[in-house]
């Protein structure tokens, strides 16, 4: 069960979302960079659509992208504002209910907004730098205080149980754990989905001047391999500890409730309080950074690619994104921000195999026309 827990993990957060990262960015980077197209989704679907891409239908495929990240950032909001939630419950008691929850969101989103009226180099660049030094930190912390050299062994054996149940956990038919599958893996691929808009246009910015070759082994390798060091120190490292009987009661704490799992795991290390804290500030800056850099893309999808739209505009869509969040929250909790990433998802995967479909298509007629450039 512990190789099929950590293969799974590594199936749901491995090269598959990034995969779908990869197929985005791909096609924003090659028609904005390679054909001076605007950065939109729209722009794929030129070799496909021609100047048709520029009217109502262009506009159908842009508002498709916005839906479905504005529904994934706020599912991101709401679990994000659960886990807040139980480790602000974890240090200092205080009510793990709904209206708690509804409070995260807000500051998160009044944060969100105050970052996104800085600009990028003010507001977001300061944030995701502060988040990835929090998670550095907590990453090292857990590799030194912890079982240092199972962590060491034990990230190979994760790579081994992500690629031994890749094929079993692919098949989708004969399935005894069927209601497990369309509960988290259907969800997480719809969450994936829901973010590529987002995460692809960010992944383009910063790709300029790279080979496709280069830019694919980029994004597919290099995260993946930072979320298998990161599910084997946490995850593996947990479930080691139910094992061996040196804090099997953590089982049952996880089961209880599963936004206090981290904070649960972190309690058996030195300074536990401290280091809980730190923890909970990576999550709510996380998800900060999610929601402030999310609300200018979609502000850029909105405007055709233009990064320099009114402020208004920014603190508009950061705003929605938080009023959509509570109200999932306030309507099911998990199980309503897990319907609306699949139901906004769902017509987008759409876009993406049609996306790619057009991607390819331009690639091999560059490939014609520096053949025979070539040959003249």
């Amino acid at each position: 069960a512990r190789h099929t827990a950590m293969g799974a993990t590594m199936y749901h957060w491995g090269l598959h979302p990034w995969a779908i990262y990869a197929v985005v960015a791909l096609s924003l980077a090659f028609f904005t960079y390679n054909k001076g197209m605007p950065l939109t989704i729209r722009s794929a679907f030129y070799p496909l659509l021609g100047e048709r891409c520029w009217g109502w239908p262009g506009h159908i495929i842009d508002i498709l992208a916005v839906l479905a990240t504005i529904f994934g950032l706020a599912t991101s909001l709401g679990l994000g504002a659960q886990q807040a939630a139980g480790g602000l419950h974890f240090l200092f008691d205080t009510p793990n209910a709904i209206n708690v929850q509804v409070g995260i969101i807000v500051g998160v989103t009044a944060v969100a907004v105050l970052s996104v009226v800085r600009g990028l180099d003010g507001g977001v660049k300061l944030l995701s730098n502060i988040n990835m030094g929090l998670a550095v930190f907590l990453l090292l912390f857990v590799i030194v205080a912890g079982p240092t050299m199972l962590i060491i062994t034990g990230f190979g054996t994760t790579a081994v149980d992500y690629i031994s149940n890749i094929i079993p956990l692919s098949t989708w038919f004969g399935r005894e754990d069927s209601e497990w599958m369309h509960g988290w893996t259907v969800f997480y691929w719809a969450w994936w989905i829901s973010w590529s808009p987002f995460v692809g246009m960010f992944i383009a910015r910063v790709s300029r001047g790279r080979t496709i070759r280069e830019f694919a082994l980029g994004v597919m390798l290099v995260p993946a391999g930072f979320t298998l060091l990161w599910m084997t120190v946490f995850g593996d490292s947990a479930i080691r500890m139910i094992l061996d009987g040196s804090y099997a009661q953590l089982a049952e704490y996880v089961k209880d409730d599963n936004a206090v799992a981290l904070f649960r795991f972190l309690e058996q290390f030195p300074w536990s309080g401290f280091i809980s804290g730190v923890a909970t500030l990576m999550v709510v800056v996380f998800f900060v950074t999610s929601s402030d850099s999310g609300s200018m893309v979609v502000d850029m999808l909105a405007s055709g690619g233009h990064d320099d739209t009114p402020v208004w505009q920014r603190i508009f869509w950061a705003s929605s994104e938080g009023l959509v969040a509570i109200a999932l929250m306030l309507a099911g909790g998990l199980q309503a921000l897990q319907s609306a990433t699949i139901a906004s998802a769902l017509p987008f995967s759409a876009v993406l195999l049609i996306a790619c479909f057009g991607l390819v298509r331009s690639l091999k007629v560059e490939g014609i026309r520096r053949t025979s450039f070539q040959s003249n």
